[in-house]
């Protein structure tokens, strides 16, 4: 069954090429190492909320736009065995290639499908 990454994070809106440059590498990385598919979003409806939100889980600044991606994975197993083939690629490191916004601020997650249509 699937597995899916999941990613939320704030990107300065300066930084959009950047972002849309590093999102491109990484997913090459990705795909190489076995990802089905990697999709990267750039907020357009993303609306602000009174308890919780996009924007405050990742602490967006008035000059930020929240991103939002994924990945998908045949399996747990081929995910595993991919993000630790794809962390140790050097186009992963991030001295030599460095996200283009704050990742202390990047939510991740790995999530077990459950429905699919």
């Amino acid at each position: 069954m699937s597995y899916i990454d999941g990613f939320v994070a704030a990107v300065p809106n300066i930084n959009k090429q950047a972002y849309i440059d590093h999102a491109k590498i990484m997913a090459g990385v990705f795909t190489e190492n076995g990802a089905v598919q990697v999709v990267d979003t750039w907020g357009d409806e993303v609306p602000e909320g009174e308890v919780t939100s996009f924007s405050m889980a990742v602490k967006k600044k008035e000059d930020e736009t929240v991103v939002f991606s994924w990945i998908i994975w045949p399996s747990k197993e081929a995910r595993d065995l991919g993000w630790q083939s794809s962390m140790n690629d050097p186009r992963m490191h991030p001295d030599s290639h460095p996200m283009p916004f704050d990742g202390k601020r990047l939510i991740y997650g790995g999530f077990t499908l459950i429905s699919e249509l």
